[in-house]
């Protein structure tokens, strides 16, 4: 079990150097979001092993039962065939007992090591959830700092857009402006120069015209 969480994090890791290796050409969330599928996998894998080792726990539980009912069962035939004076029955049984006590024993040390084995793929199994979920946060730590960097780019960069060229604009409106009331005013004072001359001429002809007292 060791070997096989040795070769999950090995496999893991090497993913994630490769991914780091490639972070100039990939965005840094989406490298993530592909390192969380992942291990979000690995951890699935480890899930089913768990539930594995917990059916072969009870299937050595079944079997060391079977087992030990059997050499309990034998046992009690022997005595029974001693006393009816079966020898031959009697050795058969002794025998069996012997063979059922044996594998008993075995499936009892297999049940045991299979409970400790057990209890460590558990304790691994909730150590890379622990992990998952930290990097679950992580990554929403993450988008929360890009969006806001994003956010921050984005005002300035319209900060900076604005604070000249709006300026810029509107003084160049004001010119333009400012250029048209003084060729309004010019048209108009031109416009209407004529007919003031024509009014002053008409005005001094009368006082020329007037005769003198």
């Amino acid at each position: 079990m060791a070997n096989l969480f040795t070769r999950l994090k090995d496999s893991i890791t090497a993913d994630l150097h490769e991914a780091l290796d490639q972070k100039e050409q990939k965005n840094p969330i989406a490298m993530l979001n592909q390192y969380l599928r992942e291990s979000e996998k690995e951890t699935e894998k480890v899930r089913k092993l768990v539930e594995r080792q917990y059916r072969l726990k009870d299937e050595f539980s079944r079997e060391f039962q079977k087992a030990q009912d059997m050499a309990d069962k034998r046992r009690r035939q022997a005595e029974v065939a001693e006393k009816a004076g079966e020898s031959d029955m009697y050795e058969f049984a002794l025998k069996e007992q012997q063979e059922y006590e044996a594998r008993a024993e075995r499936l009892q040390a297999s049940r045991r090591d299979s409970i400790d084995q057990l209890e460590s793929l558990e304790r691994k199994y909730e150590e890379m959830k622990h992990k998952l979920k930290d990097m679950h946060l992580k990554r929403m730590e993450l988008m929360g700092r890009e969006n806001i960097a994003r956010a921050h780019h984005r005002m300035n960069r319209v900060i900076e857009d604005t604070a000249d060229k709006p300026y810029s604009r509107f003084s160049a409106i004001d010119s333009y402006i400012e250029d048209l009331e003084y060729k309004v005013n010019s048209a108009y004072y031109h416009n209407t120069f004529d007919s003031k001359m024509a009014h002053l001429e008409k005005e001094l002809e009368k006082r020329e015209e007037v005769p003198a007292k």
